[in-house]
């Protein structure tokens, strides 16, 4: 199950709802783990609780708005450290127009957006059109990830936490077996009594 974060402004927070609403299907199909601020508590730190659940997001979802550009804790402590993880591999970044706004130049800006030709949601004659195209791309983005995990996941260890090989324990399920070659036969040595049988 992927970890799913909403990076947004409290401005938006209408139009989050709407999305995460969208969503509610690949979540019940246990493809997504959602998380935004609202989730946290009382009496949590606010800042340690998002940057903890920022860092162990596989899917940032940059809610993008002249709110959320304006905003220097979306834009300076989230999105930033969204790209930086989406650089270096570790997590997919995914940007939705919610508004128009002036976002090309943004760092986020060389990412293909996930409604269609970065229309802005709120510029579709149906905004349930938009979410539902915007889901269909999370859906979308979601499954490669887990393709991807899955195949790093059958890949062998070099070794267990004892120090022993694993090369054995994962060769007959993970290396196709090869044909036996004819040269590796042991000659056998047979009895007067086996040889009387065979005749």
């Amino acid at each position: 199950m992927a970890k799913l974060f909403f990076s947004y402004s409290h401005a938006d927070e209408a139009l989050r709802n709407k999305l995460e609403t969208h969503l509610t299907m690949i979540r019940r199909q246990g493809l997504i783990e959602p998380w935004h601020d609202r989730r946290i508590t009382a009496g949590s730190e606010l800042d340690a609780s998002i940057s903890k659940h920022l860092e162990e997001a596989d899917v940032i979802l940059l809610l993008v708005s002249s709110d959320f550009l304006a905003s220097e804790y979306c834009y300076s402590k989230e999105m930033l450290r969204a790209i930086e993880r989406h650089d270096a591999g570790e997590a997919r970044v995914i940007p939705v127009i919610l508004r128009p706004c002036d976002w090309h130049s943004a760092p986020f800006g060389k990412l293909l957006a996930a409604s269609g030709d970065a229309k802005a949601v709120t510029m579709w004659p149906n905004e349930d059109e938009a979410f539902t195209d915007v889901a269909m791309k999370v859906r979308e983005a979601v499954k490669r990830l887990g393709a991807v995990q899955a195949s790093i996941a059958v890949q062998p260890a070099l070794s267990t936490p004892g120090g022993s090989s694993t090369a054995e324990t994962h060769s007959a399920t993970i290396a196709p077996e090869l044909p036996r070659s004819s040269n590796l036969r042991m000659k056998r040595e047979f009895s007067q009594l086996e040889r009387d049988q065979f005749v």
